[in-house]
């Protein structure tokens, strides 16, 4: 991500070089740099959606110490999901890997109430204990966001969870969901036309602070013929969009009746 760094920045960054001689360092003056003002906590703007805190929950897991298709079957059958949390806090390289166990019935309960696209849109504390149960020890606690979800295809069952730790400096790619508004009012579904649902998620570059847990899409102007575009999307100014501002989010089709009339003329 390209950041634009104001002259006092680089500045700064000039004087903290370190140089290779005596005689070039003696041509700079020596002296502290001034202190440059931290930037203020990004907030969620009045307007926007925000998490609700009802749904705010803790997440707990045990570490695990090894890896595998053994492993992950044993872990499994005990009630547990084997997952990983790290970091990733450009939006693409990750590290610092620590494997855990996460509690089946609590994963599958937050999936079965937030919807798995508001489950991967929302952050959670985790804590990391040494064992569950009250007598465990905190060995980390951690603001994070399941990136993953991987369910088993006849049965839901979470097989699966990766989560990336969420720190304020962090910029997290995220799939948003959309949520449709306004049909009442749609001139062309109130003539009787369809609405054509072509993307349900949106891909944006966030900061931690500010995750939207969704996005409004406003239906109640739009007649027959016309469609919505990803650039059409109010979000907050900080989101980045990772897809073309072209894509087509929906659009508004005719009626079947009318289109079968047309066909018999």
């Amino acid at each position: 991500m390209l950041l634009r760094r104001s002259p006092e920045t680089l500045r700064v960054g000039i004087l903290r070089l370190r140089y290779f001689s005596n005689s070039a360092a003696a041509t700079i003056p020596q002296h502290e740099p001034a202190p440059i003002d931290p930037l203020p906590p990004l907030e969620y703007l009045e307007g926007f959606p925000r998490p609700d805190p009802k749904h705010s929950e803790t997440i707990t897991a045990i570490p695990r110490n090894k890896s595998g298709k053994n492993i992950s079957s044993k872990e499994r059958k005990a009630g547990r999901v084997p997952s990983i949390v790290f970091e990733q806090e450009d939006g693409q390289h990750g590290g610092n890997k620590r494997l855990i166990s996460v509690q089946t019935k609590q994963i599958r309960k937050l999936v079965d109430h937030l919807g798995r696209s508001f489950f991967l849109s929302r952050l959670f504390e985790l804590e990391v204990l040494s064992e569950f149960g009250d007598s465990g020890d905190i060995i980390e606690k951690v603001r994070v966001l399941p990136r993953k979800l991987h369910l088993h295809s006849a049965t839901d069952e979470p097989l699966n969870v990766t989560f990336v730790r969420a720190p304020s400096s962090a910029l997290l790619k995220i799939d948003v969901p959309l949520i449709f508004r306004g049909e009442d009012a749609s001139p062309g579904l109130r003539k009787g036309a369809y609405l054509n649902t072509i993307n349900r998620t949106v891909k944006y570059l966030c900061p931690a602070d500010i995750i939207p847990p969704y996005i409004d899409v406003d239906l109640s102007e739009l007649d027959v013929g016309q469609k919505l575009i990803m650039r059409d999307l109010k979000v907050h100014p900080a989101l980045r969009l990772l897809q073309s501002p072209d894509q087509p989010i929906c659009n508004i089709i005719g009626s079947r009746g009318a289109r079968e009339s047309k066909k018999s003329k």
